[in-house]
């Protein structure tokens, strides 16, 4: 027998080039499954890029025949070698290959399929698109699976013109942070090599050109142009959207889109919020076929959302799948229904990978929440529940923006000038649309004509509204469409006077007693108790872009400033307002409004309409009251930051309720379990006692 004999020199060797090997592999995989960065400079990022999002959606029906753009946005940037007609590829039907020139721009992580000119989709057809693990990131790293994705062609061709669904900042805005981007947002998918610099141009003022980079967001249908430097102060800006854009099919813009903004002198360092989620933290018996949903507290960078930055996972186990973003809402739409009675936690990811807003301020830190998914799909279609103006109504006032309330959170993407139509007869009318909470609003470019009928019209079927689990609108308690009749006047004045808070205005929780919590709450803004010394519950709570201040110097300092603010909104006597018992599911205008006793949002939603200038200041007499899941929606431009709750005794947010306004209450504020406040919960007198809520303050 041959004996073996070991060599500790060769041993020694071996054993070091080992170690080596290690830790090279254990140093190198230095970002998180989040896309975050974990790694010391230098160290080489060996996460895997992700499929972030695509065009035609995953799941989508109604795709026209004649597309001729297929779109996948990476979540980091690609070496554009390996994005070939190998490692991406088309089937109509599956097995029935469609060969496309690939090509790749370096500006928003795109690739695209460009299929030949003469030749259309099949009509009615199931498509399986796929991106192979061949593809890799430009440091050499491979997608750790092939994508795959599919979508089904209509019958018909697509010969519609796009057009401008929604701006940021909107057209006529002023004091806009000088730090911002600028975007503007389509009707529908686009065909990312016509976003170029030619085609969206910025002056500020107007014949001064500002120079900038453009790119496009698969996720949101949205052009982005970022100036190469702060903008300057006090200006009035004009941006332009050329005729040479062109959609997905290759219909092109139908005339150029113009729209202006004037600057302000501060710049934006307000880091942005999560407001509120579709499912609500620890919701249950969740529709297995439904999208994820998180709408944040300001207009977000587009090109911040990605499937690095949204995530979902069932334990451990990450969700395959796409995102989207439209307005103010980041939506992950699983590739996959998800598995039944199976809990799940969604992540927007925050700090300097995370997630950001258009002047480049990160979401402060992991927003998360859980729910836990049902039995069954979400069947239910959709309806238009209310609408303002009614149907039929006369002497709507010519300024009116126009609103539809849905029976269920939408799809915002879905939410457009192609689907929210407006008309004078045969005529379309000019404006934008955009969509919070459960209610779209098509602001018009002009005032309507004075004593003229209009129809509104939400679409549906394939290629219309839908809900988050894709289901086309249909018919329901509102007609759908509607007419009305405008007056001869515009809209009257927004409202009463702001209530000034002064000193109170950085908290977005004051006591006088206590500060109690339970659960994993979330306080953007700072905290405060005076003359009380009790706050308990954070941890697991935690305070973001703020503080906690215990009878310390600003603490009482904000008591008083309390104390003037809530008993200036109780001294407005000007044209009030008569209400009483439940204003829910009712539509109400800047005003004063005034209850003698009790106040409730309990039978329906309540919805504030009014401009971003608008002012509401409810005084209540005794409780405020909401039940579990009711909103309050604000459309048309309305703020949080110009909603003020005068209560005579105490207010209670129902579990997982979303309100909107600043609480001013003499004696307690409870906020039930997973109830979400984008506004200041301050109370005089007794305590705030939260359970895995977020209370958000305004931004200024």
């Amino acid at each position: 027998m041959k004996t073996f004999e070991f060599d500790y020199s060769r041993g020694r060797i071996w054993f070091m080039a080992f170690l080596l090997t290690a830790v090279t592999v254990v140093c190198g995989a230095t970002e998180r499954d989040d896309g975050r960065d974990l790694g010391k400079r230098g160290i080489k990022n060996l996460a895997s890029p992700k499929v972030s999002a695509v065009i035609p959606l995953n799941r989508g029906t109604g795709v026209p025949v004649t597309t001729k753009i297929i779109s996948v946005a990476f979540s980091k940037a690609m070496d554009p070698a390996t994005l070939t007609p190998a490692s991406f590829t088309l089937a109509c039907p599956a097995r029935t290959g469609l060969s496309g020139a690939i090509s790749y721009l370096a500006a928003g992580n795109v690739a695209t399929m460009t299929l030949p000119a003469a030749h259309n989709l099949p009509a009615g057809i199931e498509c399986t698109a796929t991106v192979t693990s061949a593809a890799k990131d430009s440091t050499g790293t491979a997608l750790a699976r092939n994508f795959v994705w599919k979508f089904t062609t209509g019958l018909t061709a697509d010969t519609s013109a796009p057009s401008v669904s929604s701006t940021a900042p909107v057209s006529d805005a002023t004091g806009v942070e000088p730090n911002t981007r600028v975007t503007a947002s389509f009707s529908e998918a686009m065909d990312p090599h016509t976003i170029t610099a030619a085609n969206f141009a910025l002056a500020c003022p107007a014949g001064t050109p500002v120079a900038g980079d453009v790119s496009y967001a698969v996720s949101g249908n949205a052009a982005i142009f970022a100036p190469a430097s702060v903008l300057p102060a006090n200006t009035t800006c004009t941006a332009t959207i050329s005729k040479g854009v062109k959609d997905a099919v290759g219909n092109a813009l139908a005339s150029a889109f113009v729209w202006s903004f004037a600057t302000g002198a501060a710049k934006d360092t307000t880091a942005p919020t999560v407001t509120s989620t579709v499912p609500a933290n620890l919701a249950t018996g969740v529709a297995l076929g439904g999208n994820i949903a998180a709408t944040f507290s300001k207009a977000m960078n587009p090109s911040s959302i990605t499937t690095a930055t949204m995530t979902l996972k069932q334990g451990v186990t990450p969700v395959t799948g796409t995102v989207t973003f439209a307005g103010t809402t980041a939506t992950f739409n699983p590739t996959d229904n998800l598995a039944a009675n199976s809990t799940y936690t969604a992540t927007m990811v925050g700090g300097a990978s995370g997630s950001k807003d258009l002047a480049g301020n990160a979401l402060a830190s992991d927003f998360t929440w859980t729910f836990t998914t049902g039995v069954s799909a979400d069947l239910t279609a959709p309806t238009v529940t209310s609408t303002v103006p009614v149907h039929l109504a006369t002497g709507v006032p010519v300024n009116q923006n126009i609103n539809a309330s849905f029976s269920e959170p939408m799809n915002p993407l879905s939410i457009t000038r192609r689907t929210f139509t407006l008309t004078q007869g045969m005529t379309p009318v000019a404006g934008l649309v955009s969509y919070v909470g459960t209610t779209a609003t098509f602001n018009p470019t002009a005032n309507l004509a004075a004593n003229t009928t209009y129809t509104a019209a939400i679409v549906g079927g394939a290629r219309g509204a839908k809900d988050l689990a894709g289901n086309p609108l249909a018919s329901g308690t509102a007609p759908n469409p509607w007419t009305f009749t405008t007056g001869a006047s515009a809209l009257p004045a927004p409202g009463p006077a702001l209530v000034n808070l002064d000193c109170a205005a950085s908290f977005a929780v004051l006591a006088g007693s206590t500060v109690t919590n339970t659960g994993p709450t979330i306080v953007n803004g700072d905290l405060g108790l005076s003359p009380g010394s009790a706050v308990t519950g954070f941890p697991p709570g935690t305070v973001v872009g703020g503080a906690i201040h215990v009878n310390d110097t600003l603490a009482n300092a904000a008591k008083l400033c309390l104390t003037t603010a809530y008993n200036a909104a109780a001294g407005r006597t000007t044209a009030p307002i008569t209400v009483s018992g439940n204003i829910g599911g009712q539509t109400l205008a800047p005003g004063l409004y005034k209850s003698t006793s009790t106040l409730a949002i309990s039978s329906g939603d309540l919805t504030l309409a009014g401009p971003a200038d608008g002012v509401w200041i409810f005084q209540v007499a005794s409780t405020l009251t909401t039940t579990a899941g009711r909103r309050i929606i604000l459309t048309g431009g309305a703020q949080a930051k110009n909603v003020f709750w005068q209560v005579g005794t105490s207010a209670t947010l129902g579990t997982t309720s979303v309100f909107q306004g600043n609480i001013l209450a003499d004696q307690s504020i409870t906020l039930n379990t997973g109830a979400v406040s984008n506004g200041r919960a301050l109370t005089r007198i007794g305590a705030v006692t939260l359970d895995s809520s977020i209370v958000t303050r305004p931004a200024p």
